[in-house]
């Protein structure tokens, strides 16, 4: 069934404000997935905070209009499944290229993060970026680490002068 003019408008709409919000972006072909398998593959983002779209590609060309993900339009071509980050990202390449794991017909056509687009062989590395939690703990570990090797240099000096000091008493008595 053909969609109306309000209809397209109103997905491009959607997709546009999708695209607007989000971190980063995957477009991957899934032609040849059972609707058994999408659906699951729909659950898994909505877990990770990812928002898949399946949307014609002039729509989203035109969904993209204005956004960072602009640059994706020329590389758009086939039956494309659209996967938006929207806390971290890599979440949707997380969630993509885990899902390729099991099911070989899922294949990664676009990467795009931070309005620069990267090929398939991409996703992979893109996926192992950090959260936002784990960045922020690796800071922390990065900004304490300093300070804890200072207190532990500082408190060195008169562990050892104990020692020393304790060391010459036992060889007096010794004596």
């Amino acid at each position: 069934m053909a969609l109306t003019l309000e209809q397209k408008q109103q997905v491009v709409a959607e997709v546009s404000e999708v695209a607007a919000n989000a971190h980063s972006a995957v477009a991957a072909e899934y032609h040849g997935i059972g609707v058994a398998k999408l659906t699951k593959l729909r659950e898994q983002a909505r877990e990770k905070g990812v928002v898949l779209k399946v949307v014609k590609n002039t729509l989203a060309k035109r969904a993209f209009e204005g956004t960072k993900f602009e640059s994706m339009s020329d590389r758009m071509t086939g039956p494309l499944l659209l996967a938006f980050s929207m806390e971290d990202l890599g979440s949707a390449a997380r969630v993509v290229f885990e899902f390729s794991k099991d099911n070989k017909a899922l294949e990664t056509k676009l990467v795009s993060v931070g309005g620069e687009v990267y090929g398939p062989e991409e996703l992979e590395r893109v996926s192992k970026l950090p959260t936002r939690d784990e960045a922020i703990s690796i800071l922390m570990a990065t900004m304490n680490a300093p300070v804890t090797k200072l207190v532990q240099t500082m408190n060195a000096v008169p562990s050892k002068l104990v020692r020393t000091v304790a060391a010459i008493k036992d060889a007096k008595e010794a004596a």
